[in-house]
């Protein structure tokens, strides 16, 4: 159930140490589309996302190359590029790793190397990812000490696209504690359905891998959308590996994956399937558009563009 409350404060809205009052870009420059009646004509680049509470992410550029994005508790994603190809994005911040609703205390580093396949599609992410945890405080002291290394973890993300559409099909994440013998332990399993070019669905697994034997998933949820509108999604604008780094940065973050889709869904549903009866947990908005039709607010975000 705590991944449903999530759910709703996610598409709701987000808090932040940002001030929503700062709409500037990173140079400095003010941005564009503040309110339905101005627009950007030419080329765009995504800039922020805020609501009333305060920054979502930035995200920064090298000339036409998303090269950095600033995210909750000023956590960094650096992206790197080769040619025309992300093959590297590298993490420091903090995360929700357990799906509660709250960013962790836990810091988090993960470096994530991209493999493209014969087509120019990107088939495999090898991960190397670090956790650090306060030391509990030595009595008398009640301060907590300094940020030790947790846990240690390998992981590796299959992608799979559909033969016909050349969609997203699926991602197997396996990853297993860094140690000497190494065994992969855990899955995940994502995977998708679209209508037209839109993601209309999402099941998540989560469970046990014993040796090359995917258990019964100890998690199960399906995320759904719909109710699409015909505009331009700001999220185009970001590369499609930034978009699955987002997706795969913690075990269930899926209610994300409409950055994955041209357009908008103005409903957003999930479902815990692990319920006796399971019961979908539902949110809906109407958007606002500027003059290009793109999007510049829905379910609580303001989306703020720069041009390019």
């Amino acid at each position: 159930m705590k991944r449903l409350f999530y759910f709703i404060l996610l598409i709701a809205g987000f808090s932040s140490i940002h001030s929503c009052k700062d709409l500037t870009d990173e140079e400095g420059n003010p941005l564009l589309d503040l309110n339905e009646n101005t627009g950007l004509i030419g080329p765009r680049a995504l800039s922020r996302e805020v609501t009333d509470f305060g920054l979502i992410a930035q995200y920064q550029y090298n000339g036409l190359l998303l090269s950095k994005v600033i995210t909750e508790k000023a956590s960094m994603t650096d992206i790197e590029w080769s040619g025309n190809n992300i093959s590297k994005i590298t993490f420091n911040g903090f995360l929700d790793l357990d799906s509660d609703g709250t960013i962790d205390t836990d810091s988090v580093s993960y470096s994530q190397q991209y493999t493209y396949g014969n087509l120019g599609k990107l088939t495999l992410i090898s991960e190397n990812r670090t956790i650090f945890r306060k030391a509990a405080p030595v009595p008398p002291s009640t301060v907590p000490g300094p940020y030790a290394v947790f846990e240690k973890t390998k992981a590796t993300y299959n992608l799979t696209y559909s033969s016909t559409t050349s969609k997203l099909a699926s991602i197997i994440m396996r990853r297993g504690k860094d140690i000497t013998p190494f065994n992969f332990t855990d899955y995940t399993k994502a995977t998708y359905s679209y209508l037209g070019d839109n993601v209309s669905s999402v099941t998540k697994e989560v469970g046990k891998l014993t040796g090359t034997v995917f258990e019964a998933p100890v998690q199960n949820y399906a995320f759904d959308f719909s109710s699409y509108d015909s505009q331009i999604s700001g999220y185009t604008l970001l590369p499609f590996e930034y978009k699955v780094s987002v997706l795969i940065s913690t075990n269930i973050n899926d209610d994300r994956s409409l950055m994955l889709s041209p357009n908008s869904p103005k409903r957003a549903a999930v479902t815990d399937m692990t319920q006796p009866v399971p019961t979908p947990v539902v949110v809906s908005t109407n958007y606002r558009y500027d003059p290009q039709t793109y999007m510049t607010q829905g379910f609580g975000i303001n989306y703020f563009y720069k041009p390019l």
